[in-house]
């Protein structure tokens, strides 16, 4: 059983006014939550550079404070999680999420804890998630309705550690939750 207690949390997203509350900015939405909510015992920082640069400044970020991956911990969107969804994981390849195989290409390793953050709509009509490409979606607007299951999201992911101990979860690895109905 591997606790998370990560000493550094990077928000990934893009850098730039015109990317403000983007689904693709969804990691520094989420840094910006924990700042406003909660002190932490882990530093929290947010990318600088563009998503699809992100394993240069995890690197640089790393370098400069010794943490070890196993010791970082990766938040950023998911077009294949359901919005109103996130999943916790370790060891994982990016699955095509240009961000994630950034940084595992420049750590050299995916031993590291990602928060991946669902973003996929799903049809009201059929249930289904709607199959989009990301590059369709990610870079809109998130819209209010969006953002407050978003916020819920947040909310439930920070409380998350308690939740483990009720939900007699043995490990948080791959941890899958959606938000309470």
């Amino acid at each position: 059983y591997m606790e998370i207690k990560p000493k550094i949390v990077i928000g990934l997203g893009n850098p730039g006014e015109e990317y403000e509350k983007t689904y693709h900015n969804v990691g520094f939405l989420f840094i910006k939550y924990l700042i406003n909510k909660k002190p932490t015992n882990s530093e929290l920082i947010k990318s600088d550079v563009y998503m699809n640069e992100s394993g240069k400044f995890v690197a640089k970020i790393m370098q400069k404070t010794g943490v070890k991956p196993e010791e970082l911990l990766v938040v950023h969107d998911d077009s294949d999680i359901e919005l109103g969804k996130y999943k916790l994981s370790f060891g994982r390849g990016s699955a095509g999420h240009k961000g994630a195989e950034s940084i595992i290409k420049s750590l050299g390793t995916k031993n590291f804890w990602r928060l991946r953050i669902g973003i996929r709509k799903v049809s009201s009509i059929k249930y289904q998630v709607l199959r989009k490409k990301a590059e369709e979606f990610v870079l809109r607007k998130i819209s209010k309705a969006d953002l407050e299951i978003l916020n819920q999201v947040f909310w439930k992911i920070n409380s998350t550690k308690e939740r483990y101990k009720k939900e007699n979860v043995a490990s948080p690895r791959n941890y899958i939750s959606s938000t309470p109905n």
